[in-house]
Protein backbone atom coordinates (compact mmCIF):
# COMPACT_ATOMS: atom_id res chain seq x y z
CA UNK A 1 0.00 0.00 0.00
CA UNK A 2 0.82 3.63 -0.83
CA UNK A 3 2.22 5.68 2.13
CA UNK A 4 -0.42 8.32 1.23
CA UNK A 5 -2.94 5.90 1.38
CA UNK A 6 -2.91 5.29 4.87
CA UNK A 7 -5.74 6.37 7.13
CA UNK A 8 -4.70 8.50 9.76
CA UNK A 9 -0.77 9.08 8.40
CA UNK A 10 -1.70 12.69 7.12
CA UNK A 11 -4.42 15.30 8.37
CA UNK A 12 -6.81 16.68 6.06
CA UNK A 13 -7.23 19.70 8.10
CA UNK A 14 -4.68 22.93 7.92
CA UNK A 15 -1.88 22.54 9.84
CA UNK A 16 -0.68 24.02 13.04
CA UNK A 17 2.78 24.82 12.22
CA UNK A 18 4.00 28.66 12.20
CA UNK A 19 3.87 30.61 8.87
CA UNK A 20 6.38 33.58 10.11
CA UNK A 21 9.34 33.44 12.40
CA UNK A 22 9.35 33.93 15.80
CA UNK A 23 9.23 37.58 16.71
CA UNK A 24 8.04 40.78 15.68
CA UNK A 25 7.02 40.88 12.22
CA UNK A 26 8.01 43.37 9.76
CA UNK A 27 5.32 45.62 8.50
CA UNK A 28 6.18 46.55 4.76
CA UNK A 29 4.83 50.13 5.52
CA UNK A 30 7.72 51.11 8.00
CA UNK A 31 10.10 49.13 5.91
CA UNK A 32 9.53 51.58 3.00
CA UNK A 33 10.00 54.26 5.43
CA UNK A 34 12.96 53.26 6.96
CA UNK A 35 14.76 52.45 2.97
CA UNK A 36 13.48 55.83 1.95
CA UNK A 37 15.23 57.85 4.87
CA UNK A 38 18.29 55.51 4.57
CA UNK A 39 18.58 56.61 0.89
CA UNK A 40 21.69 55.32 -0.68
CA UNK A 41 23.48 54.87 2.81
CA UNK A 42 25.75 52.27 3.16
CA UNK A 43 23.93 49.84 5.69
CA UNK A 44 27.48 49.89 7.56
CA UNK A 45 26.88 48.37 11.47
CA UNK A 46 28.80 51.62 12.48
CA UNK A 47 26.10 54.01 11.08
CA UNK A 48 23.26 52.70 13.40
CA UNK A 49 22.86 55.79 15.40
CA UNK A 50 23.02 57.76 12.93
CA UNK A 51 20.49 56.06 11.31
CA UNK A 52 17.97 56.27 14.43
CA UNK A 53 18.74 60.01 14.62
CA UNK A 54 16.90 60.07 10.91
CA UNK A 55 13.89 58.18 12.19
CA UNK A 56 13.64 60.50 15.17
CA UNK A 57 14.05 63.60 13.72
CA UNK A 58 11.60 62.28 10.98
CA UNK A 59 8.55 61.02 13.07
CA UNK A 60 9.66 62.32 16.40
CA UNK A 61 9.76 59.06 18.31
CA UNK A 62 11.33 55.60 17.10
CA UNK A 63 8.46 53.14 16.68
CA UNK A 64 9.16 49.25 16.85
CA UNK A 65 8.06 48.94 13.64
CA UNK A 66 10.51 51.03 12.17
CA UNK A 67 13.35 49.53 14.85
CA UNK A 68 11.96 46.00 13.05
CA UNK A 69 12.56 47.56 9.75
CA UNK A 70 15.76 49.08 10.25
CA UNK A 71 17.44 45.93 11.57
CA UNK A 72 15.61 44.23 8.86
CA UNK A 73 17.56 46.37 6.62
CA UNK A 74 20.86 46.61 8.42
CA UNK A 75 20.73 42.80 8.91
CA UNK A 76 20.99 43.25 12.96
CA UNK A 77 19.16 41.70 15.43
CA UNK A 78 16.27 43.60 16.85
CA UNK A 79 17.53 43.25 19.96
CA UNK A 80 20.85 44.44 19.34
CA UNK A 81 19.04 47.67 17.70
CA UNK A 82 16.79 48.29 20.58
CA UNK A 83 19.34 48.42 22.93
CA UNK A 84 21.22 50.73 21.29
CA UNK A 85 18.09 52.84 20.99
CA UNK A 86 17.41 52.57 24.27
CA UNK A 87 21.06 53.64 25.58
CA UNK A 88 21.09 57.14 24.25
CA UNK A 89 18.31 59.62 26.12
CA UNK A 90 17.66 61.50 22.86
CA UNK A 91 15.72 58.42 21.42
CA UNK A 92 12.27 57.92 22.29
CA UNK A 93 11.47 54.35 21.77
CA UNK A 94 7.33 53.71 21.71
CA UNK A 95 6.50 50.02 21.61
CA UNK A 96 3.02 48.88 19.73
CA UNK A 97 0.14 50.41 21.93
CA UNK A 98 2.04 53.40 23.77
CA UNK A 99 1.47 56.74 23.23
CA UNK A 100 3.98 58.84 21.01
CA UNK A 101 5.39 61.59 22.99
CA UNK A 102 3.81 65.26 22.14
CA UNK A 103 5.05 66.87 18.85
CA UNK A 104 7.60 69.54 20.90
CA UNK A 105 9.87 68.78 23.81
CA UNK A 106 11.23 71.17 25.96
CA UNK A 107 14.48 70.18 27.71
CA UNK A 108 15.23 71.74 31.23
CA UNK A 109 18.62 72.34 32.28
CA UNK A 110 19.16 71.30 35.81
CA UNK A 111 22.76 71.16 36.58
CA UNK A 112 24.54 72.78 39.38
CA UNK A 113 24.62 76.70 37.14
CA UNK A 114 21.10 76.27 36.27
CA UNK A 115 19.99 75.38 39.45
CA UNK A 116 21.39 78.01 41.11
CA UNK A 117 19.73 79.96 38.47
CA UNK A 118 16.18 78.73 39.29
CA UNK A 119 15.72 75.95 37.11
CA UNK A 120 13.47 73.93 39.55
CA UNK A 121 11.15 76.82 39.48
CA UNK A 122 11.20 77.29 35.80
CA UNK A 123 10.32 73.79 35.03
CA UNK A 124 8.16 73.79 37.45
CA UNK A 125 5.89 76.83 36.10
CA UNK A 126 6.44 75.28 32.62
CA UNK A 127 4.47 72.18 34.03
CA UNK A 128 2.15 74.08 35.39
CA UNK A 129 1.09 75.90 32.61
CA UNK A 130 1.58 73.93 29.56
CA UNK A 131 -0.74 71.45 27.74
CA UNK A 132 0.71 67.93 28.36
CA UNK A 133 -0.97 66.60 25.56
CA UNK A 134 0.89 68.87 23.19
CA UNK A 135 4.42 70.12 24.99
CA UNK A 136 6.72 67.51 27.17
CA UNK A 137 8.39 68.98 29.34
CA UNK A 138 11.97 66.96 30.80
CA UNK A 139 14.58 67.84 32.91
CA UNK A 140 17.87 67.22 31.34
CA UNK A 141 21.80 67.52 32.11
CA UNK A 142 24.25 70.30 31.31
CA UNK A 143 23.52 71.90 27.21
CA UNK A 144 27.20 73.65 27.92
CA UNK A 145 25.43 77.20 28.12
CA UNK A 146 26.21 77.72 31.78
CA UNK A 147 26.91 81.73 31.35
CA UNK A 148 23.55 82.45 30.47
CA UNK A 149 21.40 80.17 32.88
CA UNK A 150 19.34 78.97 33.50
CA UNK A 151 18.59 77.47 30.01
CA UNK A 152 16.07 74.98 28.23
CA UNK A 153 15.97 73.62 24.38
CA UNK A 154 12.65 73.82 22.76
CA UNK A 155 12.76 71.46 19.66
CA UNK A 156 16.44 72.35 19.03
CA UNK A 157 16.54 76.27 19.90
CA UNK A 158 18.28 76.65 22.88
CA UNK A 159 16.88 79.62 25.24
CA UNK A 160 18.93 81.56 27.22
CA UNK A 161 18.07 83.45 30.46
CA UNK A 162 15.05 80.95 29.93
CA UNK A 163 11.65 82.48 31.57
CA UNK A 164 7.65 80.75 30.90
CA UNK A 165 7.40 84.05 28.91
CA UNK A 166 10.05 83.40 26.11
CA UNK A 167 8.80 79.67 26.06
CA UNK A 168 5.64 80.88 25.21
CA UNK A 169 6.73 83.36 22.57
CA UNK A 170 9.28 80.78 20.78
CA UNK A 171 5.71 78.15 20.84
CA UNK A 172 3.64 81.27 19.32
CA UNK A 173 6.16 81.83 16.42
CA UNK A 174 7.09 78.25 15.97
CA UNK A 175 10.54 79.20 16.75
CA UNK A 176 12.05 75.38 17.66
CA UNK A 177 15.41 75.59 15.28
CA UNK A 178 18.74 76.45 16.33
CA UNK A 179 20.03 79.41 15.92
CA UNK A 180 23.43 79.58 14.12
CA UNK A 181 25.62 82.68 15.08
CA UNK A 182 27.94 84.62 13.17
CA UNK A 183 31.48 82.61 12.70
CA UNK A 184 34.32 83.14 10.48
CA UNK A 185 33.80 80.92 7.76
CA UNK A 186 36.01 79.09 5.27
CA UNK A 187 36.07 82.26 2.68
CA UNK A 188 37.46 83.99 5.58
CA UNK A 189 39.69 81.93 7.36
CA UNK A 190 41.34 81.58 4.25
CA UNK A 191 41.87 84.93 3.07
CA UNK A 192 43.52 85.77 6.53
CA UNK A 193 45.97 83.31 5.58
CA UNK A 194 44.53 79.86 6.86
CA UNK A 195 45.08 76.59 5.90
CA UNK A 196 48.88 78.14 4.62
CA UNK A 197 50.51 76.08 7.81
CA UNK A 198 48.18 72.78 6.74
CA UNK A 199 49.79 72.78 3.29
CA UNK A 200 53.16 73.96 4.30
CA UNK A 201 53.43 71.05 6.72
CA UNK A 202 51.93 68.55 4.03
CA UNK A 203 54.21 69.83 1.07
CA UNK A 204 57.43 69.39 3.14
CA UNK A 205 57.12 69.04 6.74
CA UNK A 206 59.08 67.16 9.29
CA UNK A 207 57.37 64.71 12.05
CA UNK A 208 59.87 65.43 14.44
CA UNK A 209 59.96 69.29 14.33
CA UNK A 210 56.45 69.60 14.50
CA UNK A 211 56.36 67.51 17.39
CA UNK A 212 58.81 69.06 19.48
CA UNK A 213 57.48 72.44 18.38
CA UNK A 214 54.31 71.43 20.36
CA UNK A 215 56.01 69.94 23.02
CA UNK A 216 58.21 73.13 23.65
CA UNK A 217 54.96 75.17 24.00
CA UNK A 218 54.22 72.82 27.17
CA UNK A 219 50.42 71.83 25.37
CA UNK A 220 48.50 69.06 27.30
CA UNK A 221 45.12 67.78 26.60
CA UNK A 222 42.47 70.02 26.95
CA UNK A 223 39.78 67.49 27.58
CA UNK A 224 40.50 67.06 30.89
CA UNK A 225 43.51 64.25 31.07
CA UNK A 226 46.19 66.77 30.09
CA UNK A 227 48.72 64.33 28.44
CA UNK A 228 51.64 65.99 26.47
CA UNK A 229 50.02 66.48 22.96
CA UNK A 230 53.09 65.80 20.63
CA UNK A 231 54.29 62.70 22.93
CA UNK A 232 50.59 61.28 22.09
CA UNK A 233 50.94 61.71 18.61
CA UNK A 234 54.38 59.77 18.99
CA UNK A 235 52.57 56.56 20.47
CA UNK A 236 49.68 56.29 17.45
CA UNK A 237 52.37 57.03 14.88
CA UNK A 238 54.80 54.12 16.22
CA UNK A 239 51.67 52.13 15.90
CA UNK A 240 51.37 49.70 12.31
CA UNK A 241 48.71 51.34 10.03
CA UNK A 242 46.00 51.69 9.14
CA UNK A 243 45.22 54.50 11.95
CA UNK A 244 42.43 56.79 12.64
CA UNK A 245 41.88 60.27 14.55
CA UNK A 246 39.21 60.94 16.66
CA UNK A 247 37.64 64.47 17.69
CA UNK A 248 36.13 64.21 21.48
CA UNK A 249 33.48 66.74 20.90
CA UNK A 250 31.34 65.46 23.36
CA UNK A 251 31.64 68.34 25.82
CA UNK A 252 28.97 67.06 28.48
CA UNK A 253 31.03 67.94 31.90
CA UNK A 254 28.71 70.41 33.95
CA UNK A 255 30.04 73.84 33.78
CA UNK A 256 32.02 73.44 30.15
CA UNK A 257 31.30 74.93 27.54
CA UNK A 258 34.48 76.52 26.21
CA UNK A 259 34.84 73.84 22.75
CA UNK A 260 31.81 75.19 21.72
CA UNK A 261 32.75 78.98 22.69
CA UNK A 262 35.10 78.32 19.86
CA UNK A 263 33.64 76.51 17.28
CA UNK A 264 30.72 78.41 17.29
CA UNK A 265 32.95 81.42 16.17
CA UNK A 266 36.36 80.02 14.47
CA UNK A 267 35.66 76.48 13.78
CA UNK A 268 38.41 76.64 10.89
CA UNK A 269 41.57 77.16 13.94
CA UNK A 270 40.10 73.83 14.98
CA UNK A 271 39.74 72.17 11.65
CA UNK A 272 43.42 72.86 10.32
CA UNK A 273 44.89 71.91 13.69
CA UNK A 274 42.66 68.64 13.17
CA UNK A 275 44.04 67.80 9.95
CA UNK A 276 47.79 68.82 10.93
CA UNK A 277 47.36 66.40 13.37
CA UNK A 278 45.45 63.62 11.01
CA UNK A 279 49.10 64.52 9.01
CA UNK A 280 51.19 63.54 12.00
CA UNK A 281 49.64 60.39 12.79
CA UNK A 282 48.91 59.42 8.68
CA UNK A 283 45.15 58.97 9.85
CA UNK A 284 42.85 57.04 7.13
CA UNK A 285 39.77 59.14 8.60
CA UNK A 286 39.60 62.18 10.99
CA UNK A 287 36.25 61.18 12.99
CA UNK A 288 34.34 64.63 14.79
CA UNK A 289 31.97 62.80 17.53
CA UNK A 290 30.19 65.72 18.41
CA UNK A 291 27.55 66.20 21.11
CA UNK A 292 23.72 66.38 20.30
CA UNK A 293 23.44 69.38 22.89
CA UNK A 294 24.85 71.69 19.86
CA UNK A 295 22.83 71.78 17.15
CA UNK A 296 24.45 75.42 16.21
CA UNK A 297 27.82 73.16 16.20
CA UNK A 298 26.99 71.04 14.15
CA UNK A 299 25.00 72.86 11.62
CA UNK A 300 28.64 75.08 10.99
CA UNK A 301 30.88 71.74 10.88
CA UNK A 302 28.78 70.17 8.25
CA UNK A 303 28.94 73.40 6.33
CA UNK A 304 32.31 73.96 6.93
CA UNK A 305 33.45 70.46 5.88
CA UNK A 306 31.03 70.56 2.47
CA UNK A 307 33.59 74.05 2.05
CA UNK A 308 36.66 71.84 2.85
CA UNK A 309 35.72 69.13 0.10
CA UNK A 310 34.96 71.72 -2.32
CA UNK A 311 37.97 73.80 -2.34
CA UNK A 312 39.89 70.42 -2.90
CA UNK A 313 41.32 70.73 0.62
CA UNK A 314 40.20 67.55 1.56
CA UNK A 315 38.39 64.43 0.10
CA UNK A 316 35.03 63.71 0.28
CA UNK A 317 33.87 61.38 3.45
CA UNK A 318 37.26 62.24 4.60
CA UNK A 319 36.06 64.21 7.64
CA UNK A 320 32.95 61.79 9.30
CA UNK A 321 30.56 63.93 11.49
CA UNK A 322 29.11 61.79 13.74
CA UNK A 323 26.30 62.94 16.29
CA UNK A 324 26.24 62.08 19.87
CA UNK A 325 22.90 61.28 21.13
CA UNK A 326 22.43 62.35 24.68
CA UNK A 327 25.24 60.07 26.67
CA UNK A 328 27.67 61.72 29.49
CA UNK A 329 29.84 59.12 29.38
CA UNK A 330 30.79 58.80 25.68
CA UNK A 331 32.97 61.50 26.69
CA UNK A 332 35.28 59.06 27.94
CA UNK A 333 37.62 58.22 25.07
CA UNK A 334 36.40 54.59 24.77
CA UNK A 335 33.21 54.70 25.34
CA UNK A 336 33.07 57.91 22.54
CA UNK A 337 34.77 54.92 20.28
CA UNK A 338 32.08 52.56 20.95
CA UNK A 339 29.31 55.07 20.35
CA UNK A 340 31.25 55.75 16.83
CA UNK A 341 31.38 52.50 16.31
CA UNK A 342 27.57 52.28 16.37
CA UNK A 343 27.48 50.66 19.88
CA UNK A 344 25.97 51.95 23.39
CA UNK A 345 28.78 53.66 24.84
CA UNK A 346 30.27 51.27 27.47
CA UNK A 347 34.22 52.33 28.35
CA UNK A 348 36.14 49.53 27.78
CA UNK A 349 38.66 47.90 30.25
CA UNK A 350 42.30 49.24 29.33
CA UNK A 351 44.32 47.98 28.32
CA UNK A 352 44.87 48.37 25.45
CA UNK A 353 44.55 51.71 25.21
CA UNK A 354 43.29 53.78 22.28
CA UNK A 355 46.27 54.52 20.75
CA UNK A 356 46.70 50.96 20.15
CA UNK A 357 43.42 49.54 19.56
CA UNK A 358 40.77 52.24 18.52
CA UNK A 359 38.18 52.73 16.24
CA UNK A 360 37.34 49.45 13.97
CA UNK A 361 40.46 48.14 16.53
CA UNK A 362 42.92 49.90 14.69
CA UNK A 363 45.17 52.85 16.11
CA UNK A 364 43.32 56.27 17.17
CA UNK A 365 44.37 59.23 17.98
CA UNK A 366 41.80 61.12 20.28
CA UNK A 367 42.24 64.89 20.94
CA UNK A 368 39.45 67.33 22.43
CA UNK A 369 38.45 70.14 20.05
CA UNK A 370 40.23 73.12 22.48
CA UNK A 371 43.35 71.31 22.02
CA UNK A 372 43.42 70.82 18.25
CA UNK A 373 42.42 74.65 18.00
CA UNK A 374 45.81 75.28 19.98
CA UNK A 375 48.02 73.08 17.90
CA UNK A 376 46.39 75.52 14.75
CA UNK A 377 47.36 78.46 16.88
CA UNK A 378 50.90 77.31 18.30
CA UNK A 379 52.10 76.29 14.35
CA UNK A 380 50.93 79.52 13.27
CA UNK A 381 51.95 81.71 15.87
CA UNK A 382 54.93 80.11 17.23
CA UNK A 383 55.55 78.28 20.82
CA UNK A 384 55.41 81.58 22.11
CA UNK A 385 51.85 82.01 23.03
CA UNK A 386 51.90 79.64 25.28
CA UNK A 387 55.52 79.14 26.73
CA UNK A 388 55.87 82.98 27.46
CA UNK A 389 53.07 83.28 29.94
CA UNK A 390 53.96 82.30 33.32
CA UNK A 391 52.04 82.76 36.75
CA UNK A 392 52.65 81.40 39.74
CA UNK A 393 55.04 79.15 38.08
CA UNK A 394 53.26 77.53 35.68
CA UNK A 395 53.28 78.18 32.31
CA UNK A 396 50.93 78.57 29.28
CA UNK A 397 46.88 80.06 29.17
CA UNK A 398 43.70 78.35 30.52
CA UNK A 399 40.10 78.65 28.86
CA UNK A 400 38.30 79.20 32.01
CA UNK A 401 34.59 78.05 31.47
CA UNK A 402 32.60 80.12 34.77
CA UNK A 403 29.19 80.06 35.70
CA UNK A 404 27.68 80.83 38.56
CA UNK A 405 27.37 84.01 41.06
CA UNK A 406 29.64 85.72 38.83
CA UNK A 407 28.61 89.41 37.42
CA UNK A 408 30.10 88.25 33.83
CA UNK A 409 30.21 84.55 33.80
CA UNK A 410 31.81 83.02 29.95
CA UNK A 411 35.03 82.15 28.87
CA UNK A 412 37.94 83.71 30.02
CA UNK A 413 41.18 82.95 28.33
CA UNK A 414 43.73 83.54 31.36
CA UNK A 415 47.36 82.53 32.28
CA UNK A 416 46.90 78.66 33.00
CA UNK A 417 48.34 79.36 37.05
CA UNK A 418 45.47 81.81 37.91
CA UNK A 419 43.99 81.28 41.09
CA UNK A 420 39.98 81.21 41.80
CA UNK A 421 40.73 85.01 43.25
CA UNK A 422 41.84 86.06 39.74
CA UNK A 423 39.11 84.26 37.81
CA UNK A 424 36.53 86.15 39.96
CA UNK A 425 38.35 89.10 39.43
CA UNK A 426 38.25 88.72 35.72
CA UNK A 427 34.23 88.17 35.63
CA UNK A 428 34.23 91.56 37.12
CA UNK A 429 33.72 90.24 40.79
CA UNK A 430 30.71 88.78 42.79
CA UNK A 431 27.44 89.27 42.28
CA UNK A 432 25.64 92.10 44.41
CA UNK A 433 24.43 90.89 47.47
CA UNK A 434 26.97 87.12 47.39
CA UNK A 435 30.18 86.69 49.43
CA UNK A 436 32.26 84.30 47.84
CA UNK A 437 31.75 80.33 49.32
CA UNK A 438 33.04 77.78 47.69
CA UNK A 439 33.59 76.88 43.93
CA UNK A 440 33.84 73.97 41.89
CA UNK A 441 37.20 73.93 39.82
CA UNK A 442 37.00 71.36 37.00
CA UNK A 443 33.53 70.27 36.86
CA UNK A 444 31.18 67.88 39.14
CA UNK A 445 34.33 65.67 39.28
CA UNK A 446 36.47 67.61 40.82
CA UNK A 447 33.92 68.42 43.69
CA UNK A 448 33.96 71.48 45.48
CA UNK A 449 36.31 73.69 47.64
CA UNK A 450 36.16 76.34 50.40
CA UNK A 451 36.51 80.08 49.79
CA UNK A 452 39.87 80.31 51.75
CA UNK A 453 41.78 77.82 49.36
CA UNK A 454 42.21 80.90 47.23
CA UNK A 455 45.63 80.41 46.37
CA UNK A 456 46.18 77.16 44.40
CA UNK A 457 46.71 77.73 40.88
CA UNK A 458 43.88 76.19 38.90
CA UNK A 459 46.22 73.87 36.62
CA UNK A 460 47.19 70.26 35.99
CA UNK A 461 48.50 68.66 38.66
CA UNK A 462 48.36 71.48 41.47
CA UNK A 463 45.18 70.33 42.87
CA UNK A 464 45.70 66.94 43.13
CA UNK A 465 46.94 67.30 46.55
CA UNK A 466 43.92 68.71 48.00
CA UNK A 467 41.74 65.90 46.55
CA UNK A 468 40.75 67.50 43.31
CA UNK A 469 41.90 68.71 39.76
CA UNK A 470 41.68 70.95 36.92
CA UNK A 471 39.55 68.61 34.34
CA UNK A 472 38.33 70.72 31.68
CA UNK A 473 38.26 73.96 33.63
CA UNK A 474 34.66 74.26 34.27
CA UNK A 475 34.72 76.54 36.84
CA UNK A 476 31.29 77.38 39.06
CA UNK A 477 31.27 79.96 42.10
CA UNK A 478 28.94 79.46 44.33
CA UNK A 479 28.19 82.24 47.25
CA UNK A 480 27.06 82.29 50.75
CA UNK A 481 23.34 82.11 49.75
CA UNK A 482 24.08 78.68 48.32
CA UNK A 483 24.17 75.48 50.47
CA UNK A 484 27.31 72.90 49.45
CA UNK A 485 25.32 70.06 50.71
CA UNK A 486 22.66 70.80 48.31
CA UNK A 487 25.64 71.59 45.66
CA UNK A 488 27.21 68.09 46.21
CA UNK A 489 23.54 66.29 45.83
CA UNK A 490 23.67 67.78 42.46
CA UNK A 491 26.07 66.52 41.14
CA UNK A 492 25.53 63.08 42.59
CA UNK A 493 22.10 63.10 41.22
CA UNK A 494 24.24 63.70 37.93
CA UNK A 495 26.33 60.88 37.88
CA UNK A 496 23.10 58.76 39.10
CA UNK A 497 21.74 59.78 35.68
CA UNK A 498 24.36 59.10 33.80
CA UNK A 499 26.42 56.16 34.88
CA UNK A 500 26.50 54.02 32.10
CA UNK A 501 25.43 50.91 34.37
CA UNK A 502 28.17 48.73 33.25
CA UNK A 503 29.86 48.31 36.68
CA UNK A 504 27.95 47.80 40.05
CA UNK A 505 30.10 49.87 41.82
CA UNK A 506 29.69 53.14 39.76
CA UNK A 507 25.84 51.70 39.22
CA UNK A 508 24.39 51.47 42.83
CA UNK A 509 26.97 53.38 44.21
CA UNK A 510 25.65 56.89 42.49
CA UNK A 511 22.05 55.77 43.64
CA UNK A 512 22.86 54.37 47.19
CA UNK A 513 25.03 58.00 47.33
CA UNK A 514 21.71 60.04 46.25
CA UNK A 515 19.76 58.06 48.99
CA UNK A 516 22.21 58.84 51.93
CA UNK A 517 22.59 62.29 51.10
CA UNK A 518 19.17 62.95 51.01
CA UNK A 519 19.16 62.76 54.70
CA UNK A 520 19.03 65.55 57.23
CA UNK A 521 22.53 64.41 59.05
CA UNK A 522 24.40 62.19 56.44
CA UNK A 523 26.34 59.36 57.73
CA UNK A 524 29.33 60.04 57.07
CA UNK A 525 31.53 56.83 57.62
CA UNK A 526 29.07 54.66 55.47
CA UNK A 527 29.55 57.54 52.59
CA UNK A 528 33.04 57.40 52.73
CA UNK A 529 33.01 53.48 52.79
CA UNK A 530 31.16 53.89 50.05
CA UNK A 531 33.28 56.08 48.01
CA UNK A 532 36.02 53.89 48.37
CA UNK A 533 34.60 51.28 47.02
CA UNK A 534 33.97 53.13 44.16
CA UNK A 535 37.18 54.80 43.52
CA UNK A 536 38.90 50.84 44.17
CA UNK A 537 36.42 49.19 42.04
CA UNK A 538 34.73 51.41 39.28
CA UNK A 539 36.11 50.97 35.37
CA UNK A 540 36.11 54.41 34.23
CA UNK A 541 36.74 57.87 35.55
CA UNK A 542 33.10 58.58 36.03
CA UNK A 543 32.77 56.36 39.21
CA UNK A 544 36.22 57.24 40.04
CA UNK A 545 35.37 60.88 40.86
CA UNK A 546 31.68 60.92 41.39
CA UNK A 547 32.96 60.46 44.98
CA UNK A 548 34.54 63.87 45.41
CA UNK A 549 32.00 66.07 45.80
CA UNK A 550 30.82 63.62 48.94
CA UNK A 551 34.48 63.52 50.46
CA UNK A 552 35.25 66.81 50.10
CA UNK A 553 31.67 68.52 51.30
CA UNK A 554 32.13 66.75 54.32
CA UNK A 555 36.17 67.73 54.31
CA UNK A 556 35.20 71.21 54.19
CA UNK A 557 31.40 72.00 55.17
CA UNK A 558 31.27 69.40 58.20
CA UNK A 559 28.60 71.90 59.52
CA UNK A 560 26.07 71.60 56.64
CA UNK A 561 26.20 67.51 56.80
Amino acid sequence: MALDDRNGVWKSGKGKGRHTPKGRQIEDQAWDEVRALLGDSPRRRDLLIEFLHLIQDEYGHLSAAHLRALAEEMRMAQAEVYEVATFYAHFDVVREGEVPPPALTIRVCDSLSCELAGAQQLKQALEDGLDPSEVRVLRAPCMGRCDTAPVLEIGHNHIDHATPEKVQAAIAADDTHAHVPDYEDFAAYKAAGGYAKLEEIRTGGDFETIQQELLDSGLRGLGGAGFPSGRKWGFVRAEAGPRYLAVNGDEGEPGTFKDRYYLERTPHLFLEGMLIAAWAVEAETCFIYMRDEYPAVLDILAREIKALEEAGIVAEGYIDLRRGAGAYICGEESAMIESIEGKRGLPRHRPPFVAQVGIFNRPTLVNNVETLYWVARVLREGKEILSSVERNGRKGLRSYSVSGRVKNPGVHLLPAGSTITDIIEACGGMLDGHSFKAYQPGGPSSGLLPAHMDDIPLDFDTLQPHGSFIGSAAVVVLSDQDSAKEAALNMLRFFEDESCGQCTPCRVGCEKAVKLMQADKWDQGLLEELSQAMVDASICGLGQAAPNPIRLTMKHFPDEV
